[in-house]
């Protein structure tokens, strides 16, 4: 009879560990079920739905998340007589509104605390058998929950008769970005008078915007190749198919979810310029709900892999969208993405992340075992045990340093492996003034970590920092990824950080190699002509009132070199032409290899600019090992604050030109009268420079 009167809870946790530490908490007062997944968890409900009282609901679970099971119940109005509970290790407001707003009663977050579990389960049984008695004066509130489910429930059934559609991260994925870009666009102006429930329809509504795609063939739709013009004409309707199928919604054509998610999968693919399908509208003739879908749609689309194109980076997907490669947006939607582009992929990315992190789970027994009415069970210390284990192993395979810090008392815990791999001690107090510690990091770092983690927040708690380490007397790369922990209280308090240190050494080097690459020239070392020309447009652009030269620099009969001494002995002749131009230019001079034996130099002047050209010519000429060097120059100056880098290059070619005509072996500066002249480098491109016998 004793056990007849328990009541039932089911806790579903893809977590072994957790689901063991809970059943342990809540002791022998409860009968205890147990669901490794949404799946088992709605099956258990199916068979129990009349026995179980609660359900303890985890949130990142495989096959049928949390929020999934949690539609399900309501679906299936379990809802109205089984709480639920939501654990998370997640802390952050958006997740815990999320599920407030799909039924649950209450919410927990991971650490457990086993007299805040017991207690918190109490009340929520004491409060759901009282609420069985005041049904009734709830009744419209439930009325209307019950019309927004029913509400989705036909829009999907809907979709389905066309259909079946493809879910997946895409849809969670725009939700996230078009719930971010809406809060921080009425963040930053009054023009658009938007409410946390506009928001929310928005984000709800997004989910819809490629509904109509279900009405195009397979063939086009996942075809891995660039589309033929026939083909994208026929991907091009499903902006109206999607609006047509919510147009013959057979009910609920007025309700606010149906028009916006209209609005949205009818003109989610306009442009801000009236290049965009399938209304040509413009600016704001397209609805602000269709704008911020078709910003978040490109996004992920661009940093998603697709089966015709791999995923490209953030920051490229940024800069494509701000150079227009994507079409036009609204400028003040772009701002919105820019400036939460920092968060993006940490929002996107954090839940699954928080999830599937143990750290935290390392000291809960420890932590939890004051309470004296707490008894652990054999198999959670087995479990916490393999945990450790596994968790170790995968330390020392990746080279990793996994560490705690706490703020009270100042400490630092580094795993075994990891103090090992630092030189240090496993347990450091007061850090900060640790002299092993400074000798690993330098104070000005560490200073710099500090104010990044202080710069942190319960919504916002991941910090990556890169910066060389010394360990045994060698300077090395490293990064730094950690997560600010934080108080359960109302105000919560920065409690400390769980992080990992990575060597990224050699990739930084190849980082490092490839910028050079990038920026100079191959052969002499010197800046290459790409980087000397944004260099000099930057400075034209940002300071125009000063005076600057542009020289062109260009070898006298360096045909004669390589046909008689050969291929090698020109590169050396090159190499030591490029020696002598650094040494004749100070190092805030920029001096760059425009061509093959073109160079080009770029300098600000306050003195008489006819001595500095004399110095630098007189030394550029000379002798290598009995081959005479020779050099012309065309030199062009900036006498106006308008002249741009193009009017100052072309000057100074046709300078090169006349003092070519003019015998070689001297210089020359740009005067109006070259202005209908030919130039020397410019026409090379197409094959109709000056010869080398000219």
């Amino acid at each position: 009879m004793k056990a007849e009167s328990k009541q039932t809870i089911l806790i579903a946790d893809d977590s072994e560990m957790n689901r063991s530490i809970l059943a342990d908490m809540l002791g022998e007062e409860f009968e205890i079920f147990e669901a490794a997944d949404g799946r088992e968890a709605v099956k258990i409900l199916e068979q129990m739905e009349e026995s179980v009282s609660l359900v303890l609901l985890d949130i990142v679970m495989p096959y049928m998340d949390g929020y999934e099971v949690l539609e399900v119940m309501t679906r299936r109005r379990w809802l109205e007589n089984i709480p639920v509970i939501m654990i998370s290790a997640e802390s952050r407001s958006s997740y815990i509104e999320k599920a407030y707003e799909l039924g649950v009663t209450d919410f927990i977050s991971r650490p457990f605390d086993a007299l805040i579990v017991r207690r918190r389960v109490l009340n929520t049984l004491m409060l759901y058998a009282k609420q069985k008695k005041l049904i009734g004066m709830v009744a419209d509130q439930i009325h209307e929950k019950e019309k927004s489910q029913d509400l989705m429930i036909g829009i999907l059934s809907h979709i389905v008769e066309f259909r079946n559609g493809e879910s997946g991260l895409h849809v969670l994925h725009i939700r996230t970005i078009t719930e971010m870009l809406l809060k921080h666009l009425t963040q930053i102006t009054d023009r658009y008078s938007l409410g946390e429930d506009e928001i929310a329809l928005i984000g709800q509504a997004s989910a819809l915007h490629d509904i109509g795609k279900i009405a195009i063939d397979d063939k086009i739709l996942n075809k891995p190749g660039r589309l033929t013009e026939e083909e994208y004409e026929v991907m091009k309707t499903h902006t109206t198919a999607g609006a047509a199928m919510l147009k013959e919604l057979p009910f609920h054509q007025e309700e606010p979810l149906v028009r916006t998610a209209y609005e949205i999968c009818r003109w989610h693919h306009e442009r801000y310029d009236g290049r965009g399908y399938p209304d040509g509208l413009e600016g704001d003739q397209i609805p602000l709900s269709a704008q911020i879908v078709s910003l978040a749609d490109v996004y992920d689309a661009l940093t998603s892999r697709r089966v015709y194109k791999e995923a490209y980076t953030h920051e490229k997907a940024l800069e494509m969208i701000g150079c227009g490669d994507c079409g036009a947006f609204s400028p003040l939607l772009i701002r919105c993405l820019l400036e939460v582009g920092d968060h993006i992929q940490e929002e996107l990315n954090a839940a699954t992340l928080s999830e599937r992190n143990t750290g935290k789970l390392m000291n809960i027994i420890e932590d939890r075992i004051r309470y004296a009415d707490l008894e652990v069970s054999n198999r959670s210390l087995e479990l916490l045990e393999n945990e450790r284990t596994k968790y170790d192993s995968l330390a020392v395979m990746s080279g990793e340093v996994q560490f705690e810090y706490t703020n009270t008392p100042p400490m630092v815990i580094f795993t075994e492996k990891g103090a090992a791999l630092l030189k240090l001690k496993e347990i450091i107090e007061n850090p900060r003034e640790d002299p092993a510690v400074l000798a690993c990091i330098s104070a000005e770092r560490m200073k710099d970590l500090q104010n990044a983690v202080r710069n942190t927040t319960p919504e916002r708690p991941m910090v990556r920092y890169e910066c060389p380490l010394w360990i045994d007397g060698k300077e090395r790369w490293h990064r730094i990824i950690c997560r600010s922990t934080w108080s359960p209280e109302e105000n919560p308090k920065c409690t400390g950080i769980i992080g990992k240190i990575t060597d990224i050494h050699e990739e930084y080097l190849q980082w490092e190699d490839l910028q050079y690459k990038a920026t100079h020239d191959s052969l002499t070392g010197l800046w290459n002509h790409e980087y000397a020309n944004r260099t000099i447009r930057k400075c034209l652009q940002e300071m125009p009132a000063k005076q600057y030269a542009l020289m062109i620099v260009d070898l006298d009969l360096f045909k004669g070199a390589n046909d008689r001494y050969g291929h090698i002995f020109g590169d050396q002749v090159l190499r030591y032409v490029a020696k002598k131009l650094l040494r004749s230019i100070r190092s805030t001079d920029l001096g760059a290899r425009v061509g093959g034996d073109e160079f080009m130099i770029f300098l600000e002047y306050k003195e008489e600019l006819q001595k500095i050209v004399e110095r630098i010519f007189h030394m550029l000429n000379g002798e290598y090992r009995g081959f005479p060097i020779s050099v012309t120059m065309g030199i062009s100056c900036t006498k106006s604050e308008k002249i741009d880098y193009d009017t100052l290059f072309h000057q100074a070619d046709k300078a090169l030109y006349a003092a070519k005509r003019s015998g070689r072996g001297k210089y020359c500066f740009y005067d109006d009268s070259m202005e209908h002249m030919l130039s020397v480098l410019s026409p090379i491109e197409h094959g109709k420079g000056l010869e080398e016998g000219d």
